[in-house]
């Protein structure tokens, strides 16, 4: 017999990325997806032969009917408190009493256990929801991957190609923290359908520093780049201050100031990584930031 799993928030970038890893790895996969989810897009997921549960705004109900049989519950949820805390409980709420064994948050940062409220808006959602999940009656595990490097280039603007310049804050030597989403998806999978996992598992595709990106950077595009720092992490506090107060974002994901509060926080000391855990599964080849700017020129140039 097959291990069943859940994916909720299976839709989405990172959850369509696990429910084929998920599959690749010849689980039963049963997928949540909102009600009001086109019957094209329906047809699509079912066509990568997995289940396709439909449900009405996380009634509880309905979760609890998706839940019924399943291994383990995999969050991929994306949004704002309400999605995060809410939705979440919902989810964990008809996991346990369907008793799950074991439930995965939609955590997928860095690891957010080392800072303190306030510091972070996301994060402090997250951190908000283990409190409450650490209660349950279910075992769970959280994946801490750092920053996702398929950011690297776009949204998460540290390579500034055009430029010809890596933009830092703080100290050149100090290490970022990157996994692109294949491999995260690829872990995640893999941790899904083992029932030994414990707490907390930390995984990086690279941990590289802005020193380094700019003689890799320099080394793939045949040009060299320079080292552009603005300021330290003081500087960068500030900044976010003076963002927020200016521009609330409330009913934003990700506004300015929180994609600068997520860069504040991984430069601190306190986002060093003691071990990671990347040899726990085999079979993932670990993509690096050369392997990102390789492909991101190769599509630039073709």
């Amino acid at each position: 017999m097959k291990t069943k799993i859940l994916v909720a928030g299976a839709t989405g970038n990172l959850g369509t990325r696990i429910v084929r890893e998920l599959l690749k790895n010849r689980a039963d996969v049963r997928m949540v997806v909102r009600s009001e989810t086109s019957s094209e897009k329906i047809e699509s997921y079912k066509a990568l032969g997995a289940e396709v549960y439909l449900c009405n705004n996380y009634n509880a109900a309905e979760l609890r009917m998706a839940c019924r049989d399943v291994t383990c519950v995999v969050s991929c949820l994306a949004g704002l408190r309400e999605v995060i805390i809410d939705a979440q409980k919902a989810l964990l709420d008809a996991a346990v009493a369907e008793k799950v064994p074991r439930f995965i948050p939609s955590d997928f940062s860095l690891d957010f256990t080392k800072f303190h409220p306030g510091e972070n808006r996301n994060l402090d959602w997250r951190r908000e929801f283990h409190a409450y999940l650490d209660q349950a009656d279910i075992r769970a595990t959280t994946i801490f991957n750092g920053a996702f490097a398929d950011m690297l280039t776009n949204e998460m603007p540290l390579v500034l190609v055009k430029q010809k310049m890596i933009l830092y804050w703080g100290n050149p030597e100090f290490k970022w923290h990157f996994t692109n989403m294949d491999n995260t998806a690829a872990y995640t999978a893999q941790a899904a359908l083992d029932p030994s996992t414990p707490r907390y598992l930390r995984i990086a595709g690279d941990l590289i520093s802005p020193r380094t990106v700019r003689e890799v950077a320099s080394n793939v595009f045949g040009v060299k780049f320079r080292l552009f720092r603005p300021g330290g992490k003081r500087l960068l506090g500030f900044l976010i201050k003076v963002a927020k107060k200016f521009d609330s974002g409330k009913n934003e994901l990700y506004p300015a100031w929180q994609g600068m509060q997520y860069m504040h926080n991984m430069i601190d000391p306190r986002a060093e990584l003691a071990s990671i855990d990347n040899d726990r599964y085999t079979g993932i080849r670990w993509t690096t930031v050369k392997d990102i700017l390789t492909k991101y020129r190769a599509e630039t140039t073709a």
